[in-house]
C-alpha cells in the first residue's frame, strides 16, 4: 500500500511540476509542438511530413501527367 501511494504522490508532483509555468504565469499555454504551427521550426525550414509527402505525390502526378518535361529528371522517368 505504501508504494502506491509513494506512486501516486510522485506523479502528482511531476503532473504539478511540468504545468507550473501555465498554471502560474498570466496568459501562459503550452509551447506549440506541431511542426506546421511552430514559428522556429518553420525557420529552419522544417514542415509537417504530411504536407511533404502531399507536395512529393503531386510533383510526381504532375511530372507523370507532363511527361517530365518541367523537372529535369529523365533518368527516373525512363526507368518507369
Amino acid at each position: 500500500m505504501a508504494y502506491i501511494i509513494l506512486t501516486l504522490v510522485l506523479v502528482l508532483v511531476s503532473v504539478f511540476l511540468l504545468s507550473f509555468n501555465v498554471i502560474f504565469r498570466k496568459g501562459g499555454k503550452f509551447p506549440e509542438t506541431e511542426v506546421g504551427h511552430n514559428r522556429n521550426m518553420r525557420n529552419l525550414g522544417l514542415r509537417c511530413a504530411k504536407s511533404e509527402e502531399r507536395e512529393l505525390w503531386t510533383k510526381k502526378d504532375n511530372r507523370i501527367n507532363n511527361g517530365c518535361s518541367s523537372c529535369g529528371c529523365s533518368s527516373i522517368c525512363e526507368e518507369k
